[in-house]
């Protein structure tokens, strides 16, 4: 499959993908999120995509933002029809049973700081900045950021951030836990296939339950325990709790068959 605005690459099950719209700083227009609305697709129905490396195309930026230029002849209708697309879009990213990272390469803003915590964890290069700006254009975050940032940061963070405007370096997205891992560019995407390719060693069905397990309460609202028992229950009766009760049983690396 093809995409005007993305770069695809599939290794060892992990599917790279770059958005490319450097000369924009890769911002989110109706394009990227038609192209990653169809990547979704793809995501879900390939059994060769295990997991989702997400980053963005130069030295310069993961995603700035939304493209701006369409806003400004956009009715309140129309920007609440922009706002609920892209929130739909990245609850996709955020409930898929396949992992989804970050590799934030640059400026994640606007929009493009909610893509990356959509994601399921979040790797920045030294160079990367972070910020909800949109108070500086008159509007609030739209695609999820009042509700995810304060969920990774804690209230009295995120509020600040949202109303201020203001931008953050890596080191201090680290230090308050919005990115798991601060290293330089050179070595980003290598990090952060060497992260996923652990990650793809164990069992996908363990790993797909997992997800929605943790997102239970935290995302979808609902009692997180009780959703926990029965993913719990999910993964009994599988191959893949066959295989790895059997090979630890037996002292030996387990060969999860993914079903």
């Amino acid at each position: 499959m093809t995409y005007e605005t993305l770069l695809t690459d599939l290794e060892q099950g992990i599917l790279t993908v770059t958005v490319n719209r450097p000369d924009k700083l890769n911002a989110l227009n109706h394009m990227v999120l038609a192209d990653l609305d169809r990547l979704m697709d793809l995501v879900m129905s390939d059994p060769e995509i295990r997991a989702v490396l997400l980053t963005g195309a130069g030295p310069k930026a993961f995603v700035a933002g939304a493209d701006i230029s369409e806003f400004l002849q956009a009715s309140p209708d129309e920007g609440a029809a922009l706002a609920k697309r892209g929130q739909d879009l990245f609850f996709r990213i955020e409930s898929c049973p396949k992992p989804f990272v970050a590799a934030v390469n640059g400026f994640a803003l606007g929009g493009g700081c909610e893509l990356a915590m959509s994601c399921h964890f979040r790797l920045a290069s030294d160079n990367a900045r972070f910020g909800q700006p949109e108070v500086n254009l008159g509007i609030i975050p739209g695609y999820g950021g009042t509700q995810r940032l304060p969920r990774l940061i804690g209230l009295g963070r995120a509020m600040e951030l949202i109303l201020s405007g203001g931008m953050i370096d890596a080191a201090e997205a680290h230090r308050i836990g919005l990115v798991n891992h601060v290293t330089t560019p050179e070595m980003l995407l290598e990090t952060a296939r060497g992260i996923l390719l652990t990650i793809l060693s164990k069992s996908p069905v363990a790993v797909g339950q997992a997800i929605a397990a943790v997102n239970a309460a935290a995302v979808n609202d609902v009692d997180g325990y009780a959703v926990e028992v029965d993913r719990f229950r999910g993964c009994f009766g599988t191959e893949d709790m066959k295989e790895g009760v059997t090979a630890f049983l037996e002292k030996r690396k387990p060969i999860f068959p993914g079903h």
